[in-house]
C-alpha cells in the first residue's frame, strides 16, 4: 500500500455513533488511518447530520444496485471498507473480502445472518439466554464475504448477560464494548496484523494476544 495512511469507506444504516467513533479515533491516533467518506441509505439518519459535524463528505444512496456500489468504489477508491451497524447485504463480486470488515452486535455464526441486526440479535440472545443455553454474547468483528456473517472472525469480545439484563440494557452494555474496541482492532487490520487471503478461512492471521484472549 503506497498511502502512509491507508483510507477507510464507512458504511451505516443508523444513528452513526459507531462511525464517529472511527472517525474520532483518526484524529487521537487510536486509528492510524483516514476516513474519507459515509455512506448510508436514507437521508434521515442520524449518522448523517454526525458526518456534516464530523467534516465527513457522506453519500446517501436509497437504491444500492452491484453498479451502484461499483461506482462508490470508483469514486472513493478506498483501501478499506468498513461496515458499522449497515443492514445490507454488500455484493463481493464488487467488494474486496481482504479489505472489507463488519463489526457484529452477537456471537458469529450463530445469531448472524439475514434479518439478524441491531435489537433482533439482543432479542435472540436473550431468549437463549432465558432457555439456559448461553450465559454470555459477543462482540464480533469479521471479514466480510459473499455469505451473510459467514466471514472469517478476527474477534470476539464475550459479554456476560446478568440475570435481570433486558434486550435493551444488553444492547447498551454491547455497544460500549463495539465502541470500545472497535477503532483498535480496524487499525490492526488497516496495517495488515489482522489478514487473510480472501478465500482460505484457514489463512487468517491474527496477533497471538488476540487469538489467545479473544478467538
Amino acid at each position: 500500500m503506497s498511502k502512509i495512511r491507508p483510507t477507510i469507506l464507512v458504511f451505516n444504516s443508523g444513528s452513526g455513533s459507531g462511525f464517529q467513533e472511527l472517525v474520532e479515533n483518526t484524529r487521537t491516533g487510536v486509528l492510524r488511518a483516514d476516513i474519507i467518506g459515509l455512506v448510508t441509505n436514507d437521508k434521515n439518519y442520524e449518522c448523517v447530520k454526525r458526518a456534516e459535524e464530523l467534516i465527513i463528505k457522506s453519500c446517501v444512496m436509497t437504491d444500492l444496485g452491484v453498479e451502484d456500489y461499483k461506482d462508490l468504489l470508483e469514486g472513493y477508491k478506498p483501501d478499506f471498507v468498513a461496515l458499522s451497524g449497515w443492514l445490507k447485504k454488500v455484493p463481493m463480486g464488487v467488494f474486496d473480502p481482504q479489505r472489507t470488515i463488519n463489526i457484529h452486535p452477537g456471537p458469529l455464526p450463530e445469531f448472524g445472518g439475514p434479518g439478524m441486526y441491531g435489537h433482533h440479535v439482543h432479542d435472540a440472545v436473550m431468549k437463549t439466554f432465558h432457555a439456559r443455553r448461553i450465559v454470555s454474547t459477543q462482540v464480533c468483528m469479521h471479514f466480510v464475504t459473499d455469505e451473510y456473517d459467514q466471514g472469517p472472525v478476527f474477534f470476539r469480545y464475550h459479554v456476560r448477560i446478568r440475570p435481570n439484563d433486558t434486550s435493551y440494557t444488553l444492547a447498551g452494555r454491547v455497544n460500549k464494548i463495539e465502541h470500545g474496541w472497535q477503532s483498535y482492532i480496524t487499525n490492526l487490520v488497516v496495517h495488515g496484523e489482522i489478514r487473510w487471503d480472501g478465500k482460505n478461512p484457514e489463512s487468517l492471521v491474527v496477533p497471538d494476544w488476540i487469538r489467545k484472549s479473544f478467538l
